[in-house]
């Protein structure tokens, strides 16, 4: 993990558009589930997700808010605890609907099984393999190859 600031935690995860949800069902097993990022706010970092009010992870979150949000392209990484509520504003939901969302909510934004899954992350963990860092992995990744042994990561990987 790299220590970094909570800015480049941010920076990061703006350059993601998906993401995975991870929630608690009642019998305890973790699921996770693919989202589309509707919202990254600027100041806070808090995620928006939209859902429908039929989906298992509704009840999932009303039992238990807590939350990972797992995020990983190529060379970067991200997971996000935090706790999540369902918001079913109307007027937050045109504040952040776009039409990319009517594939899933062919009604637009006033579908009435149209909510938001707010997130708002409480720690959070990432692992930055883009430029300098990328490099770096390369060499000790070629280095371990070569001599029969394990690359050098930093602690957390």
């Amino acid at each position: 993990m790299e220590t970094g600031s909570r800015e480049k935690l941010l920076e990061i995860l703006k350059k993601f558009r998906n993401a995975m949800l991870v929630t608690q069902a009642n019998h305890g097993s973790l699921r996770a589930r693919p989202m589309a990022l509707v919202k990254v706010d600027d100041g806070t970092g808090d995620i928006w997700f939209m859902t429908s009010i039929d989906s298992g992870k509704i009840d999932e979150i009303e039992s238990n808010p807590e939350v990972n949000v797992t995020l990983q392209e190529e060379r970067r990484f991200l997971s996000l605890s935090g706790r999540a509520s369902i918001v079913r504003s109307r007027a937050k939901i045109e504040e952040l609907w776009s039409e990319e969302a009517r594939v899933y909510f062919p009604k637009g934004k006033d579908d009435p099984h149209l909510a938001l899954i707010h997130v708002t992350p409480r720690e959070g963990e990432y692992w930055d393999n883009q430029g300098t860092a990328g490099l770096r992995f390369l060499v000790e990744a070629v280095k371990a190859y070569v001599t029969g042994t394990t690359p050098k990561t930093d602690a957390s990987q």
